[in-house]
């Protein structure tokens, strides 16, 4: 009997979403999702870099978005220059936020984003994210002002101590995020992968992700191809060689509005998944480059668009209610 396609996974937990899926409302936007809690998901990536085969995955997208976290970087301006415009709508969100009281034009979002790709000094003011994914993984902000580098520690203890338990890397951070947050300094977008840890397992390097909300048809496979990816750079740099992603999700969600593209796609025959070779040049954090990166035999079905919806941040009809009560 053949074995089942890893992709099937991913495919029956979206069909299982839209059988016995939870109702649920953003309180925010309104927007509808049907939800199940508590899924997993494990790739072996001996079998392949886990990019879905179903839909077409903007694999620069992935690769760029992956780098921009590694590197520490927390302005979308990079993004922009090499043409990834996932993150675009947070700025733009608040940009549109504060706009009225800081007296600025009002602008479209294509207006915005062509200002970030051709202003520097526009973009450091309009298209910095702090605290945002890179800011967390690689300077993370301590009491004294310093910053703690929790990926290279990672690194370093995996290196030391390959039989640790302890290579965890963290992107909740209380202190900003929703109504924990002091009046004015709460995060205006979503932490949504928030949590990894890496371990040793049978000699190889293997990579554990915990999100607590995950959009299963536009975020998703980002995300696996994102963690399968880092799993692969983390095993190059530390001399092992890449054993399982194991993703697992607390919210696990599908909006109403992405429902026929899901039908789509839960329609088509998975195809084999492509593999990727990072270059020896990449030895550490600080020498590893997109360039590194190798991608071979991914085919996959045609593209399956969707609207992305910009929630599960921070709530104004929620979480000002502090800043209106003095904290």
């Amino acid at each position: 009997m053949d074995k089942k396609h890893p992709e099937y996974q991913y495919l029956d937990l979206m069909s299982d979403l839209l059988e016995k899926g939870s109702w649920q409302e953003d309180a925010d936007t309104g927007h509808v999702t049907y939800s199940q809690f508590g899924k997993q998901m494990r790739f072996d990536l001996s079998e392949g870099l886990p990019l879905l085969t179903t839909k077409k995955v903007f694999w620069k997208g992935v690769l760029h978005e992956l780098y921009w976290f590694l590197s520490g970087q927390t302005n979308i301006k990079y993004l922009v220059d090499n043409k990834v415009h996932i993150w675009d709508d947070y700025p733009f969100r608040i940009y549109n936020d504060k706009r009225k009281a800081e007296g600025w034009p009002e602008l479209t979002k294509e207006e915005f984003i062509e200002k970030i790709a051709s202003d520097d000094e526009y973009a450091k003011k309009h298209g910095n994210l702090p605290r945002i994914y890179g800011e967390m993984w690689r300077n993370w902000p301590r009491k004294d002002g310093g910053g703690v580098d929790q990926l290279q520690w990672v690194v370093d203890e995996i290196k030391a101590d390959p039989s640790c338990h302890n290579a965890i890397v963290t992107s909740w951070n209380p202190e900003y995020l929703y109504g924990m947050a002091k009046p004015g300094e709460a995060c205006r977008f979503p932490i949504c992968h928030n949590m990894y840890q890496v371990n040793i397992n049978n000699g190889k390097l293997c990579l554990q992700l915990y999100q607590r909300s995950a959009d299963i048809f536009l975020g998703v496979p980002f995300n696996i191809a994102s963690y399968a990816l880092l799993t692969e750079i983390l095993a190059k740099i530390t001399g092992y060689e890449a054993g399982e992603f194991v993703h697992t999700f607390g919210d696990v969600h599908i909006y109403e509005t992405h429902i026929e593209q899901a039908k789509e796609q839960i329609s088509r025959e998975p195809l084999p998944f492509p593999k990727v070779e990072i270059s020896d040049e990449a030895t550490s954090l600080k020498t590893f480059r997109p360039e590194h990166v190798t991608l071979s035999g991914y085919e996959s079905h045609s593209p399956i668009k969707a609207e992305m919806a910009v929630v599960g941040g921070f709530n104004k009809k929620i979480h000002e209610r502090k800043e209106e009560q003095g904290g």
